[in-house]
């Protein structure tokens, strides 16, 4: 018998081995061959050990890949600054 702590290192493999990877909880239930129910507690149990994140449009990704480099501050504005005076000696 599989025990959960066997399907969900089964999920982390998955994810681990493909960066990027984002699907519904149906398709990882399909992609492990188990039922919807208990793919969905393992899922959840992945989001609370902070290990995937369940995005806006339903998939689950892996919580580094769903991490998005911060925006850029803009570059700050450049006072307009006198023009230099160059003296030259006489």
């Amino acid at each position: 018998m599989i025990t959960g702590q066997a399907v969900r290192e089964r999920i982390r493999a998955e994810y681990l081995e493909m960066p990027g990877m984002n699907l519904t909880s149906d398709q990882v239930a399909r992609l492990c061959g188990m039922e919807r129910s208990a793919c969905q507690t393992v899922l959840d149990a992945l989001v609370e050990a902070k290990f995937l994140t369940l995005t806006t449009d339903g998939t689950y990704v892996r919580r580094t890949d769903d991490v998005r480099p911060a925006r850029m501050a803009p570059p700050p504005l450049h006072h307009h600054r006198p023009p230099r005076i160059i003296r030259r000696a006489s």
